[in-house]
């Protein structure tokens, strides 16, 4: 089976969100493939369905003199931020494949980040209630889905090395006694964000049974039709 891939990195959250919604549509109508759009935000803070505004630590008048947007969405989880220095990824993924069984969709997503840390000798797991991918007491990648009709859109975010120092504008995922970290801060060095982002689409695929990966570019959804 094959995964479309869509790389378009930089993305504002606004356009990334309509361009979700029209790959959601596409693959409700069985018009293109699961696909695995991969980008990175401008700064963002974005507050899920279970989220609180009281997990907001500053003012909205004091984000916007820095150009960060607040953005409610209908996605799980509570508040998050995104900025430059992540990879983040919006699989469009029919759940039909997995049995409609979220609770192993959002566990195949863990082990990806999981096993694609491992390449870093980075001991990474989980934490019983919490969703999300963690080093300790540290979350390296937070994950926040939502599905209609049985296809996924939203996912996550991969601290590759972004300005930690954006977190502390919240209390991120709600959660106020466990911190964030990145892949650069525990490797003390750049880390290429292509090189990540190769290891990732590999174990993306390995993960949940993709034989063939295809990148496509936005102009041509819904062209290219549907294959086995």
């Amino acid at each position: 089976m094959q995964l479309n891939l869509l790389k378009s990195y930089g993305m504002d959250y606004r356009q990334a969100y309509q361009l979700q919604r029209e790959l959601l549509t596409l693959r409700q109508k069985g018009e293109i493939e699961d696909t695995l759009f991969l980008t990175s935000h401008p700064h963002v803070i974005t507050i899920g369905r279970a989220g609180s505004r009281d997990n907001l630590l500053v003012s909205e008048a004091f984000l916007q003199t820095r150009r960060i947007e607040v953005v409610p969405i209908e996605r799980g989880g509570d508040i998050t931020y995104h900025g430059p220095g992540q990879i983040v990824g919006y699989p469009i993924l029919d759940l039909g494949r997995l049995g409609k069984d979220l609770h192993l969709y959002v566990y195949k997503l863990e082990q990806m980040i999981i096993d694609l840390l491992k390449e870093y000798e980075v001991n990474a797991g989980r934490i019983e209630g919490l969703t999300g991918v963690w080093v300790g007491n540290e979350k390296i990648t937070a994950i926040g889905i939502a599905v209609s009709k049985w296809v996924t859109w939203h996912g996550f975010a991969l601290n590759i090395a972004p300005s930690l120092s954006y977190f502390n504008y919240i209390i991120p995922c709600g959660i106020s006694d466990k911190g964030v970290t990145s892949l650069q801060k525990i490797l003390g060095r750049e880390i290429s964000n292509e090189e990540v982002e190769r290891k990732l689409i590999e174990k993306f695929r390995h993960q949940f049974g993709y034989s063939r990966v295809e990148e496509i570019k936005a102009g041509m959804l819904g062209k290219e039709g549907k294959s086995a």
